[in-house]
């Protein structure tokens, strides 16, 4: 039952969106609800844009939704693509930042033999996984 601050949304899908869907949100670990707030919360950025042209011309989106291929399995909830910005190496550990989207940066401390494993470098892409108040670093 919604609250009264909250409404439902019906819609009809096509026997194949529905199984998009439905596997989208088994790889991803995350309901169908989790899904569609995301993409209804990402419709914002478009709604101070005049036009369609406008809208068409915007080339990254804000955030990307991202479904773990199957061998990466985790239990966190929160996992943000972005593009590594500075990777700073210590002697044991290394702090890694990633822009998610314009100007919004993470920074997590890994291991410097992880930062190597997973061969991150400015520029390529990796993905923020979080869980509680842990940041880490995944890559393809």
């Amino acid at each position: 039952m919604p609250r009264k601050d909250q409404g439902w949304v019906t819609f009809q899908t096509s026997e194949e969106e529905r199984k998009i869907l439905e596997e989208f949100c088994q790889n991803s670990q995350r309901t169908k609800t989790e899904i569609l707030r995301e993409l209804v919360r990402g419709l914002n950025k478009y709604s101070s844009l005049s036009t369609p042209q406008e809208q068409a011309e915007t080339k990254k989106p804000e955030f990307e939704i991202v479904s773990p291929k199957k061998a990466l399995k985790v239990s966190s909830r929160n996992v943000l693509k972005g593009i590594v910005k500075r990777v700073t190496t210590g002697s044991v550990n290394t702090e890694v930042t990633l822009e998610i989207v314009h100007k919004v940066e993470l920074t997590s401390m890994i291991t410097r033999v992880s930062a190597e494993e997973l061969e991150l470098f400015e520029g390529t892409e990796a993905y923020a996984v979080i869980k509680s108040n842990d940041i880490v670093i995944a890559k393809d």
